[in-house]
Formats: structure tokens, C-alpha cells, sequence
């Protein structure tokens, strides 16, 4: 904020050139040939001149999962609109456009595949002809669903969330290097998983690891967006070695837009069983996930479709269960994992359908939620597909919500009316998120990034300061400060000479990085276990200089204390350094630094969660959405800075109500996305996004360090749902459900229109 940040295009390097790529017009074709204009013939490049560069496989463990192999530069065929065919380089990024510009492609354009459920129909347009169909893996679970079928209430729907763009503040960008006396590849990159990176490219490039260095400087935002390898990556990274010279490449909004990775694309067939006391019998359910053309690393294209079987039943109670999904190839980009996963588009089905049974049943939102939703006391809990909840309690989060938001008062409110017309309606929504998932769930799931004992070295300096170096990525979350206090919790060293060194791969432990709110429980836990073994150390020769037994002083405030004085880290510092002739003879010769790994007692994760409740104003004759209020009751287990636990929920909150009400990427039936400029794709602002209300609940996790949890993607998941239900409860008496996101005005005029003409008589 200061301008004091360096990101990837604020690194300038000597002879640096910039890189523009050719890319697909088209969504489907065959390449018959590329014309490069002879006179860039030595600075255009083709999947030809990367002879023996691997493509991009990013695979599972999962039986019956199908590998897309996704070429450096397209080779043979083309699967999406904006896919990497040639890339160029000059002085500049304006002259190697103009470079691309040149380069003309000859393709036989094939029929496209932009619908995932007709993508699943036979006769549809193969992704991968190899495969046969365009299914990446298909998912199934049940538990007795027969059990419920015979329920008084059944409410079925088609529920489905539109796909979106990250949008992240800074786009992708790539600055390679290559030096020789070191025999090193160095890349700058934006990424959120830098270790990761380095595992992809050495596979890619058919490099040993040690010869590449991956730095991830400052990076503004990532959610997802960025923890992937990416075909740019290896682009550049071939390219500097074959020039000699570093080279770039920034994303531009456009790329971002058309060829870059989108999220949250979801179709439900989902029918929901109760008693008319609002208790739920089961949950029946088929759900789809947009998959795209390519399967990105690390994390395959199934990752979406097969947690929507595992997490559909959330943090709710009932006796039967049956989910089949379909991870589905179509010719789009690709999917990854974005803030909330697919939690976001599982808690919008969810939540959706319990207020359709709550209307079946007569009974409010909230009174049908806390009948269903597990109790404290029943914690630690393995809900029906043996999601292992570590604490908590629901119920209360619930109540809270529905007394801070006022429910009475605002049906008081509908039976009044609004003189501007305008309708009023309350909507809720709840959610848990499962964090820092440990080696045990992403082993099962056969992804190639298991993470295992998250690690940390912390060092004390000459001078008293102190240095962590972390694996794990800060892109916004304030791991400065977190990881900081821990160390000042551990070691009393204060928190402004904590200096925390993240994102390069040459001078951090390895780890998986900063993906599905780990950090915080993971590398917040590295850090202590660091600290505590480095407080011991220096316990040792603090004692030695007190003339004490190490059992007779105590390590308090950044000092070791005994009954004949006491003496500071930074003394203690000085005297490992610089006068080690004072240190006793049985010193731990690994000095004033650790590196320490650390795993929960039980690495399941962690399970945060949040009841949102929201009042809207609809406009019927505009379809205009208006969030007159907004209230979150929030427990992420103990919070280790609450300012920042605000700031990540308010961020969240934002894009959920992007979700929401605008974001979308729409495609036309070839294949080509509609959405390509910021006035075509609707981000929310500050006008749209109020100021929430929030209560802040603890139950401490019992398997961590500190009993923290992880929440940075939990204001982005139950906004979508609260909001939706808040619609729908206001248009009730108009007979109209919205039941696809975003709820954009010209859907709620549309779905009003089409329930006043059905109740027309026919003439």
C-alpha cells in the first residue's frame, strides 16, 4: 500500500527481453500449420523447437481417473480458446505482440464441447479421443439411501453456480534467469506454492531440482489462482536457457480473462428427504463439475467433483446419503481449486434446499437448521461420509445469528411492505471448512503434493533479532505478523525484530505452500516447535552464564531467568557468536538455529465454520439486489491476531457476494468466453459490499498447536447461499426461486416474468 512491494513485474533484470504468445483463437481444431514470417524465424517458437520438454500431467491415485496430458505449446490440437501455440520474444512486450500478431494459424476448426452435461451424452465431441468419453472420474458414496425414500417430504431441484475468474489485483507474471557459473535456472513467479513449482519444472524440463531456484516475491492475492504450474512457466524457463539472456512475461487482464483458469462452475440434481418436523431423512444427489480441457499440477481436474461427495452432508446430522458426480472435460480452461474449493458450490445446494424444506414443512430456516445440525456434545464427531469434526458448536453460532440479524422483526417488516415496492427477505446460511488437511486425506486422495510434516528453521541473529524461514507463502494473509507473535509467544523476542523469510525455494524448508488454510495451523505450528527447541538451547548456555543448572531458570519475556539474575537472548546471542569461549562444554553444537517439522496430533484437519444471516431488498421491477444488512458468527478455534481474522473474512465476504450477484464467465456453444473486459465481467466494489456485523465464537481444536484453526477461505463460502435464500424468501409470494448464481437482475425480471405469465389463464 505503501509502494514499497516488489512483484514479478517490478524485477528488472540486465537483457531483459519480454514474451508475447500466439494464442488459440478458436476453442476446438486440429493445427494444420503455423506461418512464422521469415524474418522472426529466430525469435518465434513453436511446440517443435521444444524438443524434449515433458508435457503437464497432473494425475491422482484414484481408480478409474483418466490423464490429460497438456502440451508446453499446443502440439497436434487445440482444446481451448487462448491455449498457448507459439510464444515470441523482443525488446518489449509492444514488439512481441506485434511479433505474435504476425504469426498466422491454419487450423481445422472441429465442433466444441462447452456444456458438461451434454459433454456426457454419447455423440458428444471428445476432449481426448483416447478416452472414449469426457469424464475425467466419476464418484460415488451411499449409505442406505432406500431408507428415506419413503419421507413425507421431498423437495428435488437443478441447482447450478456459474463459472467465475480468480481476478486476483496482479495478474500472472514470469521472469526467468539463467546462470551459468551456477548451473542454475532461476524463475520469478507468482505463486502461493513455490516448492511445488520446482517439483512440476524439474519433471517438465527434465532438470535436477538443485539446479532450480524458484522466488516468489511480494504476490497480490492468489486464492487458488496461483498454486499451480504453469505452461508459461516452462515456457520462459526453456527460453532463457536457449537465449542466454532473462526474459519475461506479465499477464495482461485480457489473458486473464480468455485463457487463464476459472473455478466454481457446478450442476446439482439434488433431492432432500424429511420428516415434517423439519428432521432430515437423506440426501439424494448427482452433481457435475466443469473440469475443463487439462488436468493442472498438482491438483487434478477431479478435485472439486470428488470432495462435492465427501463434504455435500457438511456439518448436518441424518441416516442416509447417496452422491454420484462427474468430473467432466469440456473445451473451456481449466478449473482449480479457488478460495473456498468446492465448498462454496456445495453449501449454495445445501443451504438452498433447507429452506425449500423449510417451506415444505412450515417451519422457519433457522428452527429446520438447529434440528439438524450436530450438537457440542457430540464432538469430536465422523458425520455420515466420516468427515472427522475436531469441535465446536453449531447450534450456538446459529442462534447467535438469528438473534443478531432479528428474524422477527423482519417478518414484522414483510407483513408491513415497503413504500418504495421493493420486498424485503432473511436469508441463512451455515458451513464448515475442513483445514490443514493433513498427509492422511491427501494421500487417500493420491494427489502427487502430500503434505507431510510442515517444517521451520528459526535462527537467532548476532545482534538478539530473530529469522524464520518458512515453506508456506504469504499473499495477503499477514503470516508476517501470525508467525511472528508465535515466535514472540514462544521466545519473548519482540515481534519488530522477527524478520520472516517466505517464498524461495533456495532458502526455505520444503513445503507444499499455502493452499486450503493450512498455514496458519501447519507452519504457525513449525514455527513454535522451532522456537521451543531454540528456547532450550538457549536455556543451556544462559544457565552456564548465570552460573546456574539448567534446571533452576526459566526462559521469560526474551530472557533466561534465575534466582542470582537473569541474562537476555541477545546476550545469550552474542556470547554463541562471539565469545564461545564462555559457552559450556556440553552445548548443543547446532547452536542458535532449528529446523523443526510439525503435524497435528491427528492431521484429519481442522473444522472451522460460520452462520451468515442477511437481510436484501429486491427490486421486482429491476431485479436490483440490495444487502441493507449482514451479520457473520465466526469460530476459528483460538485466534492468534483477530484484526487479521476480520480482514480475511471481510475479503472473503466480498467475493461471495461476487459470487452471488456478479461474477460469471459465460461461454456461446463454440466454445468462446463472453466475459473478455471488466465491464463485460462484474467484480463487486465498494459500494457493494457493506460492512458485516460479526461475533466471534472459540472452541480450541484439540489436535493443534495453540487450538488454532484454519479459516482463510471461510468468508468466501456461505455468502452465496445466505444471499440466495434472502432472494427467494423475498420473491416467496411471487411464486419465483433463483436457484443459479450469480442472482443478476436480469435473471430475477426473467424468472418474474415467467411466473406471472404461468399464472395467467390460458386464453
Amino acid at each position: 500500500m505503501r509502494g514499497r512491494g516488489q512483484f514479478v513485474a517490478d524485477i528488472r533484470l540486465a537483457g531483459l527481453e519480454d514474451v508475447a504468445f500466439v494464442r488459440s483463437p478458436v476453442a476446438h481444431a486440429r493445427i494444420r500449420a503455423i506461418h512464422i514470417p521469415e524474418r522472426y524465424r529466430d525469435v518465434v517458437f513453436t511446440s517443435a523447437d521444444l524438443a524434449g520438454i515433458q508435457p503437464i500431467r497432473a494425475v491422482t491415485g484414484l481408480p478409474g481417473f483418466k490423464i490429460s496430458e497438456q502440451p508446453i505449446l499446443a502440439t497436434g490440437k487445440i482444446r481451448q480458446v487462448g491455449e498457448l501455440v507459439a510464444m515470441c520474444v523482443a525488446a518489449t512486450r509492444a514488439e512481441a505482440e506485434d511479433i505474435a500478431a504476425s504469426v498466422t494459424l491454419d487450423l481445422e476448426e472441429l465442433p466444441a464441447v462447452h456444456d458438461m452435461r451434454q459433454a456426457r451424452e454419447p455423440g458428444s465431441p471428445l476432449v481426448h479421443e483416447h478416452w472414449g468419453d469426457n469424464v475425467f472420474l466419476e464418484s460415488f458414496f451411499e449409505i442406505d439411501i432406500s431408507g428415506a425414500l419413503d419421507a413425507p417430504i421431498k423437495v428435488t431441484r437443478e441447482i447450478s453456480t456459474s463459472r467465475q475468474c480468480m481476478s486476483p489485483l496482479e495478474g500472472r507474471g514470469v521472469v526467468a534467469t539463467f546462470d551459468h557459473r551456477l548451473d542454475q535456472l532461476t524463475l520469478y513467479t507468482g505463486s502461493q506454492m513455490p516448492h511445488i513449482v520446482r517439483n512440476g519444472l524439474s519433471d517438465c524440463l527434465r532438470m535436477d531440482q538443485g539446479q532450480i531456484r524458484i522466488v516468489s516475491p511480494d504476490v497480490g492475492g492468489g486464492f487458488g489462482h496461483k498454486g499451480i504450474l504453469l505452461p508459461e512457466e516452462v515456457c520462459l524457463s526453456w527460453l532463457t536457457m536457449k537465449r542466454g539472456h532473462p526474459v519475461r512475461w506479465i499477464e495482461d487482464r485480457r489473458e486473464h480473462l480468455v485463457a487463464s483458469a476459472n473455478c466454481r462452475e457446478h450442476h446439482y440434481s439434488i433431492t432432500v428427504y424429511a420428516d415434517r418436523d423439519g428432521r432430515l431423512r437423506g440426501i439424494d444427489c448427482e452433481a457435475s463439475v466443469d473440469s475443463g480441457a487439462y488436468s493442472s499440477y498438482p491438483f487434478s481436474a477431479c478435485l472439486e467433483a470428488a470432495q462435492v461427495v465427501s463434504i455435500l452432508p457438511g456439518p448436518y446430522l441424518m441416516p442416509a446419503y447417496r452422491c454420484r458426480t462427474y468430473s467432466v472435460a469440456t473445451n473451456k480452461c481449466p478449473i482449480l481449486p479457488y478460495r473456498g474449493v468446492a465448498r462454496t458450490g456445495v453449501c449454495f445446494a445445501l443451504e438452498i434446499m433447507l429452506d425449500m424444506v423449510a417451506a415444505e414443512a412450515g417451519l422457519e430456516p433457522g428452527d429446520v437448521r438447529l434440528r439438524n445440525l450436530v450438537q457440542p456434545e457430540q464432538m469430536p464427531f465422523d458425520n455420515i461420509t466420516n468427515k472427522h469434526f475436531d469441535s465446536g458448536d453449531y447450534p450456538e453460532a446459529m442462534r447467535r445469528a438469528v438473534a443478531m440479524i432479528d428474524v422477527a422483526a423482519v417478518r414484522a417488516r414483510q407483513r408491513r411492505g415497503e413504500a418504495d415496492g421493493r420486498r424485503i427477505g432473511v436469508g441463512l446460511s451455515i458451513y464448515c471448512e475442513q483445514a490443514a488437511h493433513g498427509t492422511s486425506v491427501y494421500s487417500g486422495w493420491g494427489i502427487p503434493m502430500v503434505p507431510g510434516h510442515e517444517q521451520a528453521t528459526a535462527r537467532l541473529t548476532p545482534d538478539g533479532g530473530l529469522e524464520l524461514r518458512v515453506g508456506v507463502h504469504s499473499h495477503g494473509q499477514g503470516m508476517e505478523t501470525t508467525l511472528a507473535q508465535v515466535a514472540h509467544e514462544m521466545l519473548g523476542v519482540d515481534v519488530a525484530k522477527v524478520r520472516v523469510v517466505h517464498g524461495d525455494t533456495a532458502m526455505t524448508p520444503y513445503s507444499t505452500g499455502t493452499w486450503g488454510s493450512r498455514s496458519m495451523v501447519m507452519a504457525g505450528g513449525a514455527v513454535a516447535t522451532a522456537c521451543a527447541e531454540l528456547g532450550e538451547r538457549a536455556k543451556k548456555i544462559g544457565a552456564r552464564l548465570l552460573q546456574l543448572d539448567e534446571a533452576d531458570v526459566e526462559l521469560v519475556d526474551g530472557e533466561i531467568r534465575g534466582a542470582s539474575g537473569s541474562v537476555t537472548l541477545k546476550e545469550i546471542a552474542h556470547t554463541w557468536y562471539r565469545r564461545p569461549q564462555d559457552l559450556p562444554g556440553d552445548v548443543d553444537p547446532g547452536g542458535l538455529e532449528s529446523t523443526s517439522g510439525y503435524k497435528p496430533r491427528r492431521d484429519s484437519g481442522t473444522f472451522s465454520y460460520a452462520a451468515h444471516a442477511v437481510i436484501v431488498a429486491v427490486d421486482p421491477d429491476l431485479g436490483d439486489v440490495e444487502i441493507l444488512d449482514y451479520v457473520i458468527v465466526e469460530d476459528g478455534g483460538v485466534l492468534v491476531n483477530p484484526m487479521i481474522v476480520d480482514g480475511q473474512i471481510f475479503g472473503g465476504l466480498a467475493q461471495g457476494i461476487g459470487t452471488a450477484l456478479y461474477e460469471e464467465m459465460p461461454f456461446d456453444a463454440a466454445g468462446q468466453p463472453l466475459a473478455t473486459t471488466l465491464a463485460d465481467y462484474l467484480l463487486p466494489g465498494p459500494t457493494e459490499v457493506p460492512s458485516p456485523r460479526m461475533d466471534h465464537m472459540e472452541t480450541p481444536s484439540p489436535y493443534t498447536k495453540f487450538g488454532v484453526k484454519g479459516i482463510g477461505e471461510g468468508g468466501a463460502i456461505a455468502p452465496p447461499a445466505a444471499i440466495a435464500n434472502a432472494v427467494n424468501d423475498a420473491l416467496r409470494p411471487l411464486r419465483v426461486e433463483m436457484l443459479h448464481s450469480p442472482i443478476s437482475p436480469r435473471r430475477i425480471v426473467a424468472a418474474i416474468i415467467a411466473a406471472r405469465d404461468a399464472e395467467r389463464p390460458a386464453a
